[in-house]
């Protein structure tokens, strides 16, 4: 069978493309790498949800190498090694089952970070294509159509809203809020409140979120939150123009002589070699991993990848850069039995920062640590003033009782951009292959000093906030390195063809029927979370290809 369009992936850069071509009737085909679980199959068992690979694959059999700069040397070695996992999400709708929901816009100074600091030496910042204005509507409409709770907050740094508030009341907050606004009022900080993709109301086949205390990491078994899956193609199987293939591993997309791609391979769940055919081609598998399936799609008329004539495919790969700045609170804070309620969200987060006048900053996201007793218990066991010796017995028994029942952790997220730089890509290498025989994804992850910088910048201002709640214990982690769940760049939209594998409409170069519309387009990444922008951007592509594709195909 001949498709109109074959999508590769069902995450977030998927799920607007598969929701928007398949209501203007479009024949769309799903190419799935995971299982099509459904709600019934999400669980809040952290054994079987956080501890086991169920929704990513094994990393002895699909691995990643990671390059990291070690004594003055590039050293590459495979994640199965150090448990370094890159993989968020094999399953339909991908990672966005499995996110926190905090859905901050990039702001209109994010898109042009070129113009307001000037070029930063070792970088590779570029102003985007695109403007704000040009995606304000989409955020907009991603606010509306997945779904997003909150309270707009006035403050120094928010953007421009073409709707005052948001569509869903915000969701439940925990009692902490309260001594967190006294003490940001005290420091002359803006109190922002935090916009989730969660809906606080029913809605259509999705019932309102119930406070399970198990959300970031988990999905969610009342449809609550919006993933590509419960918001997006859910509603697109009504249209009965949606093909989901599972279990589908696409392995190369094949191209004719007319540089145009006609066919996707995949891998069966049994290995077997299947064929898809289409019209048009829309890459949306996670960025590390887009880019390793169009540089393995070598041939003729592509020897170095599908896309890669010009050498750009892989490079300016982003993460985000940060750290953790954390305190403890006890009945000397609140009442034990409000700090200790479970499930409420703390929704705040310190955004003052994001722009200074010398450099672009970044935002700290106050949140406490996920529910999963069996990982907080696990590092219990460790004595606190020698890391070196176990913590057993009674003295064991008395230390874990105290931490469930005694205090609560509040952390503060540090999320600063990650600068693109000659030393953060992503590659292929032959000697390095999963248990399909496929050459896996390289990730370099050299980060540029700024990104430290500005992460210690941030780390004080979180610091500052918690002395000022008085908490206890007050610690920090700051580093460079990258955050494997959040992943874009690798196939940089642009105008310049040398510099840039896509154009601003996310379509490729050289290959006028490939899309890609995963975070993979992004040139740079902004202080926020990626996936409101990766929704808002492939409406925006959606919108593309319905008004122009039979010139395209």
């Amino acid at each position: 069978m001949m498709y109109d369009v074959c999508v590769v992936g069902s995450g977030a850069g998927a799920g607007p493309i598969i929701y928007e071509l398949s209501k203007k009737g479009l024949k769309v085909c799903v190419l799935e790498k995971g299982e099509a679980f459904k709600r019934a199959d999400f669980s809040k068992d952290e054994m079987a949800t956080a501890r086991r690979d169920i929704y990513t694959p094994k990393l002895e059999d699909e691995y990643h190498t990671i390059e990291e700069y070690v004594d003055k040397e590039w050293t590459k070695f495979p994640t199965y090694d150090s448990g370094w996992n890159f993989w968020n999400g094999s399953l339909l709708g991908g990672s966005s089952n499995f996110m926190s929901g905090f859905f901050y816009r990039l702001k209109p100074d994010d898109f042009r970070l070129t113009s307001v600091y000037g070029k930063l030496e070792g970088s590779n910042i570029v102003d985007w294509p695109i403007s704000y204005d040009d995606m304000e509507k989409y955020y907009d409409k991603v606010e509306k159509v997945v779904g997003v709770s909150g309270e707009h907050s006035d403050y120094k740094h928010a953007e421009p809203r073409s709707s005052k508030n948001f569509p869903y009341k915000a969701l439940d907050e925990h009692p902490i809020t309260k001594l967190i606004d006294e003490s940001l009022e005290k420091l002359s900080f803006s109190i922002v409140k935090t916009p989730r993709a969660i809906v606080s109301e029913d809605r259509e086949h999705r019932s309102a979120c119930y406070y399970s205390n198990y959300c970031g990491s988990y999905g969610c078994s009342s449809g609550a939150k919006g993933s590509a899956r419960e918001a997006l193609i859910i509603p697109a199987l009504n249209t009965n123009n949606v093909t989901i293939i599972a279990n589908a591993f696409v392995i190369k997309l094949n191209t004719n002589k007319n540089k145009k791609i006609t066919s996707a391979t995949y891998l069966s769940k049994s290995g077997e070699k299947k064929e898809v055919k289409a019209k048009l081609f829309v890459v949306a598998a996670q960025a590390s991993e887009t880019s390793r399936l169009l540089l393995n799609s070598k041939n003729e008329n592509f020897p170095n990848g599908v896309s890669n004539n010009s050498g750009n495919v892989g490079k300016n790969f982003l993460s985000s850069s940060g750290g953790i700045v954390s305190g403890e609170f006890d009945s000397s804070a609140m009442p034990l039995d409000d700090l200790l309620t479970p499930g409420l969200f703390v929704n705040r987060a310190i955004k003052d920062f994001y722009f200074t006048k010398e450099f672009k900053g970044g935002m700290l996201e106050l949140v406490f640590d996920h529910a999963n007793p069996i990982r907080r218990a696990s590092f219990l066991k460790w004595d606190e003033e020698n890391s070196d010796n176990l913590v057993f017995g009674k003295a064991l028994q008395d230390k874990i009782y105290n931490t469930f029942t005694k205090k609560k952790t509040l952390n503060l997220e540090i999320f600063a951009d990650w600068t693109p730089n000659d030393n953060s890509f992503v590659s292929v290498d032959s000697k390095y292959k999963d248990k399909y025989g496929i050459p896996v994804a390289n990730i370099r992850i050299g980060a540029h000093k700024q990104d430290l910088e500005v992460s210690e910048f941030l780390e004080k201002k979180g610091r500052a906030l918690l002395k000022e709640m008085k908490a206890s214990s007050i610690s920090s982690n700051v580093s460079a390195l990258p955050s494997q769940n959040l992943q874009a760049g690798g196939c940089r939209f642009g105008n310049d063809p040398k510099t840039s594998v896509l154009n601003k409409y996310c379509q490729s170069h050289e290959v006028n029927n490939l899309f890609v519309t995963d975070g993979s387009f992004m040139p740079t990444g902004g202080s926020v979370p990626y996936t409101f922008t990766i929704y808002a951007n492939s409406f925006r592509v959606a919108d593309y290809i319905n008004e122009n594709f039979t010139k395209i195909v």
